[in-house]
């Protein structure tokens, strides 16, 4: 054949590639971060490094995708049979092993320095930003057009936004002051911007530490007598004895919350994974909240 002859025939093989449909195209995408991203046109293997980020990805009905999670992830149930990656700090070898299309992240948990080296491997990483409880939906919806689900995609983002709707209750003139706590010995909590302020809004309450400047305070004793909340709620597991906490600060004897016997541990996941089990948390929150009441009444 003809030199001419060849071009002609490589020319001819890159049309009809490029006419079929799993033929490999690159697209620019922004992140939550304001990042531009190249991606695959068709992602199909996809590392998440966050466990807040795999249940937004598993909700957005592209669980299929996805083949590594962090040694952090227990849900949904299917991510147990997934390989489990260290994520703290990040096993670049271990996510470069799986062949990602694309990585999932979290401004929350991961460092954007481990993005810029994935990039430099090949591997593009998308993150993802839950600030309020609105984001949740938004964020699977924007998985959905991102990893092509979009179908799945909108009827979870939908039925999330129904339930949440249908939490909100009408405030009172005076609601009730609400404390979420991480810790109990140390007092972490939620500053200025945290959705926790609208969780706890959502179920008629006032959350005692939305004006604080710093994204995630330590609140001294003295603050919570002076503030004295009417229900304390910490993010300990069920399991936890309630009684601890009076054990831990003995001057909390008179705190309405504690006094009253208004004080309530719930799950960490469900506040402190920025994904669809906000909802969740949400709905506990609710459910606490009419249970004080209802004692009050």
């Amino acid at each position: 054949m003809t030199r001419t002859g060849c071009i002609a025939a490589s020319l001819l093989v890159a049309a009809v590639a490029c006419g079929r449909p799993d033929a490999r195209r690159d697209r620019q995408v922004v992140d939550d971060l304001g990042r531009s991203i190249t991606v695959a046109d068709h992602v199909r293997r996809v590392v998440t490094m966050a466990p807040s980020v795999t249940e937004l990805a598993f909700s957005a009905g592209a669980g299929r995708f996805v083949v590594g999670v962090t040694d952090a992830d227990d849900h949904p149930a299917a991510v147990a049979a997934l390989p489990h990656l260290q994520a703290l700090p990040l096993d670049h070898e271990a996510v470069v092993a799986l062949r990602p299309d694309l990585v999932l992240a979290s401004d929350e948990v991961n460092d954007p320095r481990d993005a810029d080296r994935l990039a430099s491997l090949g591997i593009p990483t998308f993150f993802v930003r839950v600030e309020s409880l609105g984001d949740v939906s938004r964020a699977i919806r924007d998985l959905g057009d991102l990893l092509e689900t979009a179908l799945p995609a909108s009827r979870a983002a939908d039925s999330l936004d129904a339930r949440l709707g249908a939490l909100h209750r009408v405030p009172a003139e005076d609601p009730p002051g609400v404390l979420v706590l991480v810790g109990d010995e140390k007092l972490f909590s939620f500053g200025r911007g945290s959705y926790v302020h609208e969780m706890v809004s959502v179920a008629g309450g006032r959350s005692i530490t939305a004006e604080f400047e710093m994204r995630a305070p330590v609140l001294s004793e003295e603050f919570v007598i002076d503030q004295a909340p009417d229900i304390i709620v910490g993010a300990w597991g069920s399991d936890y004895d309630v009684s601890r906490l009076l054990d831990l600060h003995p001057s909390w004897a008179n705190v309405p919350a504690v006094r009253n016997g208004h004080v309530y541990a719930v799950d960490p996941d469900l506040i402190l994974r920025p994904g669809p089990r906000l909802v969740d948390g949400t709905e506990t929150i609710v459910r606490i909240l009419e249970t004080t009441r209802g004692r009050n009444a």
